[in-house]
């Protein structure tokens, strides 16, 4: 099983090439990155027959920027009928596993797949268990089968807690009726990916205060009032109605960027479009000087170079707070809900909490 196999935004698949290169590079695992473009997915070819495992062992998943989910495995070529009893016979050189997803990659022909996986899962999942290869544990690695046809299947491992949260890193977010855009999805899974869900509590609540700029009409906010907290929203563009007549919107009609808090907040949110260097530069500000806590800020991303680009940048920053001597954690992710930008997640872990409302 010496192949890395990534999902990933279609178009993005480059991104991926380059990212995983540089840190099977940084590894010591040999091997050379392939993709097809639009493809939605990207493979490291490892050429030690343990580099896939190595690699993974590695690398922690959650801080990878462009792949969505990865598995270490194998392409099997499967017959119009009777796929289950070939997988099973390739089960045998696989561990005893302790869950199954099926997948299928994030274009119009994966799509078309997924009435075929929903079907085959049911039976699929019954015959290993019954041949002693599947068992509910979730110490146990998750063999991912990931479908380019119904006659070609990748074949994977993953830990269950080093690998995507959801099948092909796609979070099952609805959209709610409430919000008035559908960026609001942007913020929520942010929060899904950057803060352990038995964190929320404690990180998101009701006695905390937020910023959004660029917030018009509302999307991002809606996600801090839905948590109760007291935001300020800076736009020179109108807010929803709905969203000021909970009386927890503040909305100051200012530019986002010379903007600045009388009294530190808890959040700072921004998906405003603007140059990504700008952005990032306004992000390492307020954290910084300690205007906030925690951000979630988008970067937009140029058309070529755009690892690199993201990686330069992330450099800066953090650069940037080892002159000021502050600890700083920072998370990057191009989410499922991103398109040709990537979300950027900061945390201040040296400052006391702003006082309660």
């Amino acid at each position: 099983m010496n192949t890395l196999f990534m999902h990933c935004r279609p178009g993005f698949e480059g991104e991926v090439c380059s990212e995983i290169s540089e840190h099977a590079a940084r590894l010591n695992v040999a091997g050379y990155a392939k993709a097809k473009t639009a493809s939605a997915c990207a493979e490291f070819i490892c050429t030690e027959e343990d580099g896939a495992e190595r690699l993974m062992r590695g690398q922690r998943f959650t801080d990878l920027i462009f792949p969505r989910q990865w598995a270490r495995g194998i392409f099997i070529d499967l017959p119009e009928t009777d796929r289950i009893s070939v997988i099973l016979a390739h089960m045998a050189d696989f561990p005893l596993c302790g869950s199954l997803w099926l997948e299928m990659v994030d274009t119009n022909d994966g799509k078309e797949l997924s009435n075929f996986c929903k079907k085959f899962e049911v039976h699929l999942r019954k015959a290993l268990m019954a041949a002693g290869k599947l068992v509910e544990d979730a110490n146990k690695p998750r063999l991912l089968l990931t479908f380019k046809s119904g006659r070609e299947v990748f074949m994977g491992l993953a830990e269950s807690n080093n690998s995507a949260m959801w099948p092909m890193g796609i979070p099952r977010l609805k959209f709610p009726r409430e919000a008035p855009s559908r960026s609001t999805l942007k913020l929520e899974e942010a929060w899904h990916h950057f803060i352990p869900r038995d964190q929320w509590d404690e990180r998101l609540h009701s006695d905390m205060t937020g910023v959004d700029l660029g917030a018009a009409p509302g999307g991002w906010t809606w996600q801090l009032v839905n948590r109760g907290m007291l935001v300020t929203a800076i736009d020179n563009g109108p807010m929803a109605e709905s969203l000021m007549d909970t009386g927890l919107v503040q909305h100051l009609m200012a530019d986002g960027f010379t903007y600045k808090p009388r009294q530190p907040v808890d959040w700072m949110v921004c998906d405003i479009v603007e140059k990504p260097a700008r952005n990032a530069a306004m992000l390492e500000e307020w954290i910084g000087e300690g205007h906030c806590r925690e951000a979630v800020v988008n970067l937009k991303l140029p058309m070529k170079q755009r690892y690199a680009e993201v990686k330069r940048l992330l450099e800066r920053i953090a650069d940037g707070f080892k002159e000021r001597g502050i600890r700083v954690e920072i998370g990057c992710k191009q989410l499922y809900h991103d398109r040709e930008e990537v979300t950027c997640h900061l945390r201040r872990l040296d400052v006391k909490k702003p006082k309660s409302r």
